[in-house]
């Protein structure tokens, strides 16, 4: 009798252990075989338009690198695939501004303050989110972005966070943040004032790409040292993606019929050696 019980037991701990392995291998399998799948789904350089329909308007837009899109409401957080479909969305606090992705991580430039004025009535902040679920990991603040934190990001050494302007001042303010989110110094572009200052920012092919408002709208183009070397009529004030050398995705706004927000798309246009932006019609 006891040895029938021990056999038994030594059966079935055999099993567990072989459908462990087999489930380990399973599980092993499909993930690498989703990873091999989703290393070879990229942006597509083409437009993009993101579903759904959001309050106020697309305020940046930014990709993990591979094949998903985080897109920046004044109040929303989406995430999509590369078609624009929405596969996970969050209300936020307003006012969420541009956003970077790094390392499985989503950062957003966000103020809770008044933008465009002097000192003292901006509340900046970035957050923190993980990219796959969107859950809020931290908030950091960034006091020194005092006209108000608007876009953020990430050159692969430090963080670079824009912001409002105060009408009337002839000179735009690039306050630097080390990966821990310690800040480093304020730079300061000489660009002429510029509507509420900068609205989004991009680094790729080596320069740094910061939307404005305007009439019309233009971008300022910067060498990795943050010296200005181009300035010129282009709209991507509501977000900028990179996609492969020499070219980008710029956001334009979607307004639909009968709604009280908006929604967004992506156009491809090309990054000259000199950093000329061209749109792709």
């Amino acid at each position: 009798m006891r040895r029938s019980l021990l056999v038994a037991c030594q059966l079935k701990s055999l099993t567990v252990s072989v459908c462990g392995a087999i489930s380990l291998l399973v599980f092993g399998a499909v993930f690498n075989a989703a990873a091999a799948n989703d290393e070879d789904r990229r942006l597509p350089f083409k437009e993009i338009r993101c579903e759904g329909s959001y309050f106020g308007h697309l305020q940046g837009v930014c990709s993990d690198g591979v094949s998903r899109l985080y897109w920046s409401y004044n109040t929303a957080l989406v995430c999509t695939n590369e078609k624009g479909m929405i596969l996970r969305k969050i209300t936020v606090a307003n006012h969420h501004g541009d956003l970077c992705c790094v390392n499985g991580r989503i950062y957003v430039a966000v103020n809770l303050g008044q933008f465009n004025q002097p000192e003292g009535k901006a509340d900046s902040w970035i957050y923190e989110y993980e990219a796959s679920t969107l859950e809020e990991l931290a908030r950091y603040p960034v006091p020194e972005a005092v006209h108000g934190a608007g876009g953020v990001e990430f050159d692969g050494e430090r963080f670079l966070v824009v912001g409002g302007l105060p009408e009337g001042t002839n000179e735009n303010y690039l306050y630097e943040y080390s990966s821990d989110w310690k800040f480093v110094k304020r730079h300061v572009l000489n660009t002429g004032y510029t509507s509420r200052g900068i609205q989004t920012a991009l680094f790729h092919d080596g320069k740094w790409i910061f939307g404005c408002y305007g009439d019309p709208n233009l971008v300022l183009i910067a060498d990795r040292e943050l010296r200005l070397i181009g300035r010129q009529e282009f709209d991507c004030a509501l977000g900028l993606v990179g996609v492969d050398e020499g070219k980008v995705l710029a956001a334009r706004r979607v307004k639909i019929k009968g709604a009280e927000g908006s929604s967004a798309r992506l156009v491809p246009a090309t990054l000259s050696v000199n950093g000329t932006l061209k749109e792709v019609r």
